[in-house]
């Protein structure tokens, strides 16, 4: 076990499920930001003031995807060189294959597998991206498929149940989302993975914006305006060294997130549109989650659109 903990190790493979599971999953967010997600914003900007030059930002953000994804993961794995540059095009298929979260497992399948033989020969510019890219194709083209059904069967059972049962799953919805997004793991990637938008969207949108704009006003005596805007437009996590050290501060704004779900589905059926999952899970970073709301078509309507 030493022995093979070494081999490892030499290579730059941790096995951690930290590194893994934490790490990896938050960078892939990253990556989701600078691609879909700020693409998302500047289609909005086209949509309501016209100009061109926007949409056409949003395309080219929307077609580097999973490129994106694939670089920042690859980045919080340690990888570089060509290795690196490698994972882009194992993004672009597994994101095509796979969507989000089958980027995730075959980028960190591919990352690792070719550390194994990154710098390991005289001709490394012919075989770290051979393997690299044969390994994170045939896996897309293997078990991608698959990750997106399954994926996509979990969003439409969820979003079925809150159209169905909107108070409940409202509020349940909400909750976990928020909570999701507070602790050091993505609550964005988890929604797009899923493709989380219509009504329980909206009722995760308003889970997240629950949770950072709580944190940034309970602790406004203390941290001032600086931590009203870290929090309350940056990110909630901040909190977790605190919440670790005391639970309790977590009880307000998770109860509020149960009130706001059931708010946002059941008097102002908000709604997050189709292609948009990413906001369900971002709150008010950037004012992502707010934006995601205000582009979607029917909110405010008896019947919205999903």
């Amino acid at each position: 076990m030493k022995k093979i903990k070494s081999f490892f190790n030499n290579r730059g493979i941790s096995l951690s499920a930290k590194k893994y599971f934490v790490d990896a999953f938050s960078a892939m967010a990253m990556g989701l930001f600078a691609s879909l997600l700020i693409g998302t914003i500047f289609k909005t900007v086209a949509t309501h003031t016209g100009i061109e030059f926007f949409m056409k930002m949003s395309t080219y953000c929307t077609q580097v995807q999973g490129p994106a994804m694939a670089i920042a993961i690859g980045t919080s794995l340690g990888a570089s060189g060509l290795l690196l540059f490698s994972l882009c095009v194992v993004g672009a298929c597994a994101n095509e294959f796979g969507g989000p979260l089958g980027t995730f497992i075959i980028t960190l399948l591919s990352c690792e597998i070719g550390k194994l033989v990154f710098k390991r020969t005289k001709v490394d510019i012919l075989v770290t991206p051979t393997v690299v890219v044969a390994v994170g194709v045939y896996i897309s083209f293997l078990i991608g498929p698959g990750i997106s059904y399954i994926m996509e069967i979990c969003g439409k059972t969820i979003m079925t149940f809150t159209e169905l049962e909107p108070f409940w799953m409202g509020m349940l919805v909400s909750a976990s989302v928020g909570i999701a997004l507070t602790l050091p793991i993505s609550s964005a990637a988890i929604c797009a993975s899923i493709g989380l938008v219509g009504l329980a969207g909206g009722a995760a949108t308003a889970g997240c914006c629950a949770q950072m704009v709580g944190f940034a006003f309970m602790s406004f005596k203390e941290n001032r305006w600086s931590g009203l805007a870290a929090q309350g437009i940056g990110t909630s996590m901040l909190q977790m060294g605190n919440i670790c050290k005391n639970p309790r501060i977590w009880i307000p704004p998770t109860l509020v997130s149960m009130i706001t779900g059931p708010i946002a589905t059941c008097v102002f059926k908000l709604t997050i549109g189709e292609g948009n999952a990413v906001s369900s899970g971002m709150g008010t970073c950037g004012l992502v989650g707010p934006i995601g709301l205000a582009s979607a078509e029917g909110n405010g309507t008896d019947e919205p659109k999903t």
